[in-house]
C-alpha cells in the first residue's frame, strides 16, 4: 500500500470517528471496511442494520461528509455491496476504454 493509500485511509478512519457518535445516538454505528478505486467500504451495526432510513443515512450523511472531508472519494457503499460495485466499476472503465480506441 502507497502512501497516499494509507493517509486517505487515515483520514477516512478519522473521519468515520467524528460521525459515529451522531449514529451511535439512535442506536447505530458505522466502522470503517475499507477504501478500493475511491470507493469506501462501511459496515452498519446494530440499529442502523435494517433500518429503513440507511440509504439516507449512508448516502446523504456519511458519503456526503466524506466526499467533502477526503480528497479522492468518489462514493461510500456498505461492505455487502463490494462485488457488486467492483463489477460496476470494471464495466464503466471498460466502457471508457472502448469510447476512447473509436
Amino acid at each position: 500500500m502507497d502512501d497516499l493509500n494509507e493517509s486517505t485511509i487515515k483520514l477516512i478512519k478519522e473521519t468515520l470517528e467524528k460521525i459515529r457518535p451522531f449514529i451511535q445516538r439512535d442506536g447505530g454505528d458505522v466502522i470503517f471496511d475499507s477504501y478500493e478505486d475511491g470507493v469506501v467500504y462501511v459496515e452498519v451495526l446494530g440499529a442502523c442494520v435494517g433500518c429503513g432510513l440507511i440509504e439516507t443515512t449512508l448516502y446523504d450523511g456519511i458519503e456526503t461528509i466524506l466526499m467533502e472531508e477526503v480528497p479522492g472519494i468518489i462514493a461510500v457503499r456498505l461492505k455487502q455491496d463490494k462485488e457488486k460495485m467492483k463489477a460496476e466499476l470494471a464495466k464503466l472503465k471498460e466502457e471508457n476504454n472502448k469510447n476512447q480506441v473509436e
